[in-house]
């Protein structure tokens, strides 16, 4: 992370009175709570909380006994679950991707060089000889004056684009959103792209900064079983990533004089260009076709009960996979143990009261880690109407070592959520910033993107900036270290000895609090007119 310049932080500081009637009566968010859950989720004995496995049989079974023991309602009629259907494939790719060219003819390693999968439920599938062709970012954004699939027929062929968007590649602030990742920046957005301009075939490049993580994330996050949405819309025959590396000789094996694959791409009069090579490549799929849940709970409200607030945070991690060091249980600890133990924390302090006015949903939703699925099949048939869901307060991978002195709000600037989070932030001496790291685009990777999606104001933030007794550098470090060697990693572990957890609760105090304020309140918070999912709510 950056520092954030002080005058910015001055201007973003609240702007409206505090009104501590709310938080007078709130309840302390308990931290022996939160460490139990954590503990218990992240155990070797959940497996990693895989969708379809023994692991999610147990994760959502002791989430439901968990509500039980609080006296939260079943959240979906009489039921504590929401079944959300999901093909599972397992594709097992060849060990090569054959390059060929008049003048070339070369292999690429699997794992080592590339990755990839495919959407598509049928047992086999191939690029058998696909002309690669360079689209620049694969972006189509007519907003912006931008296609970069113009002018070529994609029947049969490849499209190698670039990760993130050209903002972050030029910093032109006036170049889509400058820093700031757009939707057209993820790689979701990427392979859709692709499947609507008829390609059999997307690989992005992987560069770790406009990425923002590293190859051995790839690895560990583009194999094994993978998890989809039954769905009519279309996927291309095989999507995946190339390293760095494997696209520089790619391009150096093309018929094209500019090798440099960043600098032509940047310019808004880009066209496709075809390499003068072609890929071959065959995936044998294992197919599964199964339910997953959704776990949710509810507190009725007294007075508006019919009028929802919806907190969320995924149940899910990557189960067990590539063994790293001996250890193939990726117990996500972080992500997302420390959600969950939130989300039963912030039920059991509402149980205590004061009661709210308004419902209080719980939701617990799976597959995120997958393409937030759990969260994208409930916004497609929602439990409560939308139009009557006052927001959503998201929460995901909480890890401030202590409290922390910011609250960092991802997506800041789209909603009157913002407001809400201030008002507690000065309560708690803390003050607010945007994401210093907006180019990594957080805002579209996690699950309150598909609340955001079909209207609700929703909330994702935590400390993660300037401690308060260690300062800005030292959280820099940690931050750094979580994602370069803990993220989707079997080392994202939880130690009772070593884990450090009042920052957690700080937060998650927090997030309480503002759901308490939202609760007893007339008013719904808009969005604002510069956002562009204001239309949906209206």
């Amino acid at each position: 992370m950056s520092n954030y310049p002080k005058i910015a932080l001055l201007l973003l500081l609240v702007g409206c009175q505090p009104n501590n009637a709310d938080t007078d009566k709130a309840q302390k968010v308990d931290q022996t709570t939160i460490a139990e859950h954590i503990e218990t989720l992240a155990s070797d004995a959940f497996m990693g909380r895989m969708p379809f496995t023994e692991g999610e049989e147990k994760t959502v079974n002791y989430l439901k006994s968990e509500f039980e023991k609080l006296g939260v309602s079943p959240g979906n009629g009489d039921s504590y679950f929401q079944e959300v259907p999901l093909v599972e494939i397992t594709g097992n790719p060849s060990e090569e991707m054959e390059i060929s060219g008049p003048n070339v003819d070369f292999d690429l390693e699997f794992l080592e060089d590339f990755v990839v999968l495919t959407k598509k439920p049928e047992e086999s599938v191939s690029l058998e000889d696909s002309e690669l062709v360079f689209a620049g970012y694969g972006i189509v954004a007519p907003e912006y004056d931008w296609n970069d699939y113009e002018g070529v027929d994609w029947t049969g062929k490849t499209a190698v684009v670039l990760v993130n968007d050209p903002g972050f590649a030029t910093k032109d602030s006036t170049l889509f959103k400058g820093n700031a990742m757009t939707y057209y920046g993820r790689w979701t957005y990427k392979y859709e792209e692709a499947a609507r301009q008829g390609a059999a075939g997307v690989l992005i490049i992987h560069e770790t900064a406009p990425a923002s993580y590293g190859w051995n994330v790839v690895q560990s996050s583009w194999t094994g079983p993978r998890l989809n949405l039954e769905s009519e819309a279309p996927v291309t025959e095989v999507e995946g990533w190339l390293s760095k590396e494997a696209a520089n000789k790619v391009f150096e094996a093309s018929n094209i004089e500019n090798k440099d694959f960043n600098a032509l791409a940047l310019s808004q009069d880009f066209k496709p260009v075809p390499l003068g090579v072609t890929a071959s490549v065959e995936i044998d799929n294992a197919i599964e076709r199964d339910v997953s849940h959704n776990v949710v709970g509810l507190i009725e409200g007294t007075d508006r009960k019919d009028e929802y607030i919806i907190y969320s945070a995924h149940w899910d991690h990557l189960g067990i996979g590539r063994p790293v060091d001996g250890d193939s249980i990726y117990n996500g600890a972080i992500d997302n143990a420390s959600g969950v133990a939130a989300l039963l924390a912030i039920a059991e302090a509402f149980k205590k009261g004061p009661q709210p006015k308004r419902s209080i949903v719980f939701m617990a939703v799976t597959a995120e880690e997958q393409g937030l699925l759990g969260s994208g099949y409930y916004a497609e048939n929602p439990i409560y109407p939308p139009e009557k869901t006052v927001a959503n307060i998201n929460m995901d991978a909480f890890s401030s070592p202590g409290p922390m002195k910011d609250l960092t709000i991802t997506g800041y600037g789209h909603s009157e959520m913002d407001e809400y989070a201030e008002e507690v932030a000065e309560n708690q001496g803390r003050y607010v910033i945007p994401d210093p790291e907006a180019e990594k685009g957080y805002f579209f990777r996690s699950d309150h993107f598909n609340f955001a999606k079909i209207g609700i104001p929703a909330l994702y933030a935590s400390g993660s900036h300037e401690d308060f007794e260690h300062g800005v550098e030292f959280i820099q470090k940690k931050n750094d270290e979580y994602r370069e060697k803990h993220y989707h990693q079997p080392s994202d572990e939880y130690d009772p000895e070593t884990t450090e957890l009042s920052g957690v609760r700080f937060d998650v105090q927090l997030m309480y609090e503002v759901g308490l304020k939202l609760a007893n309140v007339s008013d719904f918070p808009k969005w604002y007119d510069s956002s562009e999912f204001k239309a949906a709510r209206d």
